[in-house]
């Protein structure tokens, strides 16, 4: 199985910034990571696509946060960690995000951090 560690949400002011980090390991070498991606769900709200970055480095942003938020990856030997850089945050772009990674064996979620921007 893969699993995944969240980190860097927290409560910022309004045109601030935040980097969430999502650490994925498995206990298991015989599959392919596909994507890693960022979701988020706000209260009262379905949960929606924020960024997926895919194996080959294609990049999906959800309009709301073209140009704002930018995905990453580091998927050294032994390592495969996604990044969200979030810039200019806005009061809307508050809510839980997690992460996900979709491989050859099964689709996988982080347990969430909290977003906040408030002032």
């Amino acid at each position: 199985q893969v699993q995944l560690v969240e980190s860097g949400g927290g409560l910022v002011q309004p045109g601030g910034s935040l980097r969430l980090s999502c650490a994925a390991s498995a206990s298991r070498s015989d599959f392919n990571y596909l994507a890693m991606g960022w979701y988020r769900q706000a209260p009262g709200k379905q949960r929606e696509v924020v960024a997926i970055i895919s194996s080959g480095a294609l990049i999906t942003y959800a309009d709301s946060v073209k140009g704002r938020f930018t995905i990453s990856r580091d998927n050294a030997k032994n390592k495969n960690t996604a990044y969200l850089q979030m810039n200019s945050l806005k009061p809307e772009d508050t809510a839980v995000y997690y992460c996900n990674v979709k491989t050859t064996v099964g689709n996988y979620w982080g347990q969430g951090t909290q977003v906040t921007v408030s002032s």
